[in-house]
């Protein structure tokens, strides 16, 4: 395959990004996009241009670090899928790839296609966590029954990787479906009682002090969520800051 890739170059935080094009030739079918990539640096860095930084991991689509928006898609055109598992079969010899790195006030460019996502870990910090008593008498955690449906949801919710898709998607740049998944995590399971109130009052603190806008219930950040977050969780989450306001008030 012969591609045109159109990416957004940017030196730096304070520096002006603008779109760059390159030409990448014999790209096969079966690379995944960050192969591909890789293949455009080796000849820029043939050349003796600069390589295209973007941040990529475990390649294996939990780590959330591959996060790009490619041809106005988080992620790209495949739906259940991060960057690093999106293969080029899924385009057309001769197209033209857009790759731009996410978009938000929260989630700042630092260089070329590399966010940072400091802001989502803040937010864990917050109240993404549970207590534990670490004193020799704690209970095996796979001895305390815990109803089916709970367990389910709990899981689905826990699938979240954090990537920010759900940000890059949203035309308010709202994380609350990444925080819904943190908070609601907890909510279904006895561990999580603990913290339960001040976990979602401080993480929803937290997400707003980051900057991040307010959900207007579209449903894009479910649809290009690479893990399929159901906006289901939101509504759990808003329910849980309810009842925990009413609690802390009294």
């Amino acid at each position: 395959m012969d591609l045109t890739i159109k990416v957004w170059r940017q030196k730096n935080r304070k520096e002006k990004g603008k779109m760059v094009s390159y030409n990448v030739t014999g790209i096969s079918q079966d690379s995944s996009f960050l192969e591909m990539l890789d293949i455009l640096n080796n000849d820029l860095i043939t050349k003796g241009e600069e390589p295209i930084a973007f941040d990529h991991d475990c390649r294996e689509g939990i780590c959330g670090m591959c996060s790009l928006y490619i041809n106005g898609q988080a992620h790209g055109p495949s739906r259940g899928v991060t960057t690093c598992q999106l293969h080029m079969r899924m385009f057309n010899d001769g197209d033209t790839i857009h790759v731009e790195p996410w978009r938000s006030v929260a989630l700042p460019v630092i260089k070329d296609l590399v966010v940072d996502r400091s802001a989502f870990d803040r937010v864990q910090h917050a109240g993404g966590f549970i207590s534990v008593n670490t004193s020799g008498n704690s209970q095996d955690a796979n001895a305390i029954p815990i109803e089916k449906n709970d367990a389910d949801k709990a899981f689905d919710a826990a699938a979240c990787i954090g990537c920010a898709a759900c940000v890059a998607t949203c035309k308010n740049s709202s994380a609350m479906l990444f925080v819904a998944a943190k908070v609601s995590q907890y909510a279904y399971l006895p561990q999580g009682q603990v913290e339960r109130k001040e976990r979602v009052q401080n993480m929803i603190k937290q997400m707003d002090k980051e900057g991040f806008g307010n959900c207007t219930n579209t449903g894009a950040c479910e649809i290009e969520c690479p893990k399929s977050i159901s906006i289901d969780y939101i509504s759990k989450m808003n329910r849980e800051y309810l009842s925990s306001s009413f609690k802390l008030d009294k």
